[in-house]
C-alpha cells in the first residue's frame, strides 16, 4: 500500500495529503485512486472486516496535489456535502505559473466549454450553446523576476472543469511545469511529484 499523509482523523473524518498525478477516485486508467488508498488505511488501521464507508466530499484534479477531506459516516458526508454547496466549505489553491500579472489582485471571469471527446476544456462566448460561468480570485503571494514565474493564491467561484488552467492560460499564464518532469511524465511515467498544479 502506498504511503498515505494522513493529516488529521477522528470518528467522522479523515484528512489527507493528495499527490500530485493520484486520482482522487477511481477513473479508466485503473492506477490507484486516494478513495481506495484512505479506504485501506481504515480497514488496516482499524481491522475492519467487509466494505470501509468513506464518502468523497470534493475532488482535486489528477495533476493536483493538496488537502482532502474524506467523510468517515454517511451524516458527515450529508453535512460536509452540504457545506460544500452554501459555500461553507473553502478550498485555496497554491499554483506557480509563467510570467507577471499585471496586476497583484483580481477578479477572473469567463465562459468555458468543455469537449467531451477530448477531455479538453476552453475559453469561449458566453453564445456559446455549452457555455458555463467561471469564476476566480487570485493573489499574486511572489514574483521571481529572474525565473519569470508568479506564485498565485487562488479562491474559485465556481469549480468548471480545468478551470484553473483554462483561465490562466488564455491570459498567457500557463501553470508551471518543470521541463525535466514533464519531459519524463509525457515519455510514461506515472507519478510527477516535482510541480506544483
Amino acid at each position: 500500500m502506498e504511503k498515505l499523509n494522513v493529516i488529521y482523523e477522528d470518528n467522522h473524518i479523515i484528512v489527507v495529503q493528495k499527490i500530485p498525478n493520484i486520482p482522487s477516485q477511481q477513473d479508466k486508467t485503473g492506477d490507484i485512486d486516494m478513495l481506495t488508498l484512505v479506504k485501506q488505511y481504515i480497514k488496516e488501521k482499524y481491522n475492519k472486516p467487509g466494505e470501509v464507508y468513506l464518502g468523497l466530499v470534493h475532488r482535486l484534479d489528477r495533476p493536483v496535489g493538496g488537502v482532502m477531506v474524506f467523510a468517515r459516516t454517511s451524516k458527515a458526508a450529508a453535512r460536509l456535502s452540504e457545506e460544500v454547496r452554501s459555500k461553507i466549505f473553502k478550498k485555496t489553491y497554491l499554483t506557480i505559473v509563467d510570467g507577471k500579472l499585471d496586476s497583484t489582485t483580481g477578479v477572473f471571469e469567463d465562459y468555458l466549454t468543455k469537449n467531451e471527446r477530448t477531455n479538453l476544456s476552453k475559453v469561449t462566448t458566453e453564445n456559446n450553446k455549452n457555455a458555463k460561468f467561471a469564476s476566480l480570485d487570485y493573489e499574486v503571494i511572489k514574483y521571481d523576476e529572474e525565473l519569470n514565474l508568479s506564485v498565485l493564491k487562488i479562491k474559485l467561484h465556481t469549480g468548471r472543469h480545468h478551470q484553473i488552467r483554462v483561465q490562466l492560460s488564455s491570459r498567457g499564464h500557463s501553470i508551471y511545469r518543470r521541463p525535466e518532469i514533464w519531459n519524463k511524465r509525457k515519455a510514461g511515467n506515472k507519478f510527477v511529484y516535482g510541480h506544483m498544479n
